[in-house]
Parts: structure tokens; C-alpha cells; sequence
């Protein structure tokens, strides 16, 4: 059975924004019946420009339905140059995160929304199509959506590809095209020279406190202000950084995992490999 965060329970059993816009700016669809999971997205613009109003409709699991939920409370007042900077790792993150085998669930979602978009730009009513050749045949995902969601969300391995788009779920077939892919892409990367940020050396530790500090401000502190949270820092012992989840992140079953992958990922990725994070209760 699957470990749900509660605000996945709560989106999925009290779905906001459910239903069709009626004289919509804005249709996406995305998903097949067939694959299990199928989601509609309709949007009107107000006189500004921002999304006025935005329903979903879904064929999935609780995660779809859920992420779905999320991704119209996310895109609601917003401006369309605004809504497409929405990742579906934001949709993810809203929810308190989503078990790794149901991140395509928060794909799908941004896939809806592009869509939306293009169709709200081009004038016409489509049926989203990604573009690219056909990798997975089982479940119909082309190299251009495997390349897409490997660059975006940094995977490294076909079962996390598979967890976040589907290719390969199937009968097995595509995984070594699957892999091909995700070299291609890292190497990619490689080559532009992108590379992870260079941590600061012989920092005294009133300089360490200050930059633990604003890379919580800064990379940590936006994304749990969004599901309704917050985190204070406590304090600084060598390695060790004492921190306080505030808010709905206090009483998250997710904590455990956000003060890992998230906080401690960032301190170790922008401070010290050697931080350890740890919270107190």
C-alpha cells in the first residue's frame, strides 16, 4: 500500500477546482484511458491576464486526482508566463511529496498545462501530442518525453524514469533505449558545463551560520511557505544544524523525507557535503 502524505489523502478526497470551465481560454488533454491515467484541463483568463478560473477533470489513481487538485490551486490569479515556471516537482511539493512510483502522476499535470497553453496560443482545441519517436510502446512515451523529464528532474536510472512517465512499466522492451536516453541527456549536461555549485572553503563559523541561513531562505523556505509551512533555524554545532519545521510542515508524516532530500541536500549541496541536519521536536 502506498505511503501517502496527508495532504495527498485531503486532495484526493476533497478535490478542488473539479469540473470543465465553461467558454474556456485554454484546453489540454493529456493521457489515454488505456494507460490508466487521462487528465482534462480548462482555464479563463480574467481581463489581466491571470488564470480567473481553472477546472480538471481525471481518470486515475488518488495521486492523479490529487496532483490535478494541486496543480489548479497552484496555477489559480497567476499569469500564463507564470504558470508555465510551475515544474511538476512543484505539483509534488505541494501535495508534501508523492511516493517515487507515482511522480508521472505530477507529470501529467504539467504535461495538461503546456498543453492548455499551447492551445490557448495557437486558437485551436487539440489533443496534446508530445513530439519524438515512440520509445515505449506499451504506454506510448516518446524520446522527446523521456528526454524531458530526466533533464528536468536530474534522473539518473530507467526505474525512476519509469516512475515518473510510465516508459518501461510495460512489458521491459524499451529499457535499454530508455537508458541510452538518460546517458545521452546526462552527457548533455556534462558538456554545457553545467555543474553543481561550488561550496566556499574555510568559512569561520559565524560565515557558516550566514549561508546555512540564506540558502534556507532561499532554497528551502519558498517551497514549504507553499503547502502552508516553514522552518526555523536553531542552531549551528559544527556539522550538525539543528532545525524546527513550522506550520503545516510540523505535523507532516513527510517531515522525515523534506528534512533529507530537501533541506539537508541543500545545505550539503551549497554548503558542506559534511552537513548533517537534524530537527527538533
Amino acid at each position: 500500500m502506498w505511503d501517502y502524505a496527508e495532504k495527498v489523502k485531503e486532495h484526493f478526497l476533497n478535490p478542488r477546482n473539479v469540473g470543465e470551465v465553461e467558454n474556456p481560454d485554454g484546453v489540454g488533454e493529456v493521457g489515454s484511458l488505456a494507460c490508466g491515467d487521462a487528465l482534462k484541463l480548462t482555464f479563463k483568463l480574467d481581463d489581466e491576464g491571470k488564470i480567473e478560473d481553472v477546472k480538471f477533470q481525471t481518470f486515475g489513481c488518488a495521486s492523479a486526482i490529487a496532483s490535478s487538485s494541486a496543480l489548479t490551486e497552484l496555477i489559480k490569479g497567476k499569469t500564463l508566463e507564470e504558470a508555465e515556471s510551475i515544474t511538476n516537482r512543484d505539483i509534488a511539493d505541494f501535495l508534501g511529496g508523492l511516493p517515487d512510483e507515482k511522480m508521472h502522476c505530477s507529470v501529467m499535470g504539467k504535461e495538461a498545462l503546456e498543453a492548455a497553453i499551447e492551445n490557448y496560443r495557437t486558437g485551436e482545441t487539440v489533443t496534446h501530442e508530445m513530439e519524438g519517436d515512440v520509445v515505449c510502446t506499451c504506454f506510448g512515451i516518446t524520446d522527446h518525453e523521456i528526454e524531458e523529464v530526466v533533464r528536468d528532474n536530474n534522473l539518473e536510472t530507467v526505474e525512476q524514469v519509469t516512475n515518473y512517465c510510465k516508459a518501461g512499466g510495460g512489458c521491459g522492451g524499451c529499457t535499454g533505449e530508455i537508458e541510452k536516453i538518460i546517458q545521452r541527456v546526462r552527457g548533455e549536461k556534462k558538456e554545457s558545463g553545467e555543474q553543481k555549485p561550488k561550496r566556499p572553503k574555510n568559512l569561520t563559523n559565524i560565515q557558516k551560520i550566514q549561508l546555512i541561513q540564506e540558502i534556507i531562505n532561499e532554497q528551502v523556505r519558498p517551497s514549504l511557505k507553499a503547502d502552508g509551512g516553514d522552518l526555523d533555524l536553531i542552531d549551528v554545532v559544527g556539522d550538525d544544524v539543528i532545525v524546527a519545521f513550522r506550520g503545516m510542515c510540523a505535523n507532516c508524516k513527510m517531515a522525515e523525507l523534506t528534512l533529507t532530500d530537501v533541506v539537508q541536500a541543500k545545505l550539503r549541496e551549497y554548503v558542506s557535503e559534511d552537513i548533517n541536519v537534524y530537527e527538533k521536536k
